[in-house]
């Protein structure tokens, strides 16, 4: 079983950045897939990528392809969602979770998730 600890959320303005972090501990074999999810208000939980830990493949939910990159530092056992140009529709909670299987090609789904963060909240102001 991993702990996860998001960082990095906070307040800016429509059109600004942020970089979250996901500390996974520990960040093993064990785990085969890091994912980033959010939960708008109002809104179902939803997948926003995802990170294969053993070579990096990535994935990318359907509404954020472009603006938003995950990566991952495994010496620093952090996963990272870098996002841009953002708007006040990105409004939400966001959670990192892992999962003992590799990442699915097809979907991002919670219910795939076995371990997760507290979340962190990300406000986006016009």
């Amino acid at each position: 079983q991993a702990h996860l600890v998001e960082s990095g959320g906070g307040s800016v303005q429509s059109g600004g950045s942020l970089r979250l972090s996901c500390t996974v501990s520990p960040y093993t074999s064990d785990t085969k897939c890091v994912a980033w999810f959010r939960q708008r208000p109002g809104k179902e939980r939803e997948g926003v990528a995802s990170i294969e830990r053993a070579g990096g493949r990535t994935y990318y939910g359907n509404s954020e392809k472009g603006r938003i990159r995950i990566s991952q530092d495994t010496a620093k056992r952090t996963v990272y969602l870098q996002m841009n140009n953002l708007k006040p529709e990105d409004t939400a909670v966001y959670s990192c979770a892992a999962s003992g299987y590799y990442c699915s090609n097809i979907e991002i789904r919670p219910g795939d998730f076995s371990d997760w963060g507290q979340g962190t909240q990300v406000t986006v102001s016009s």
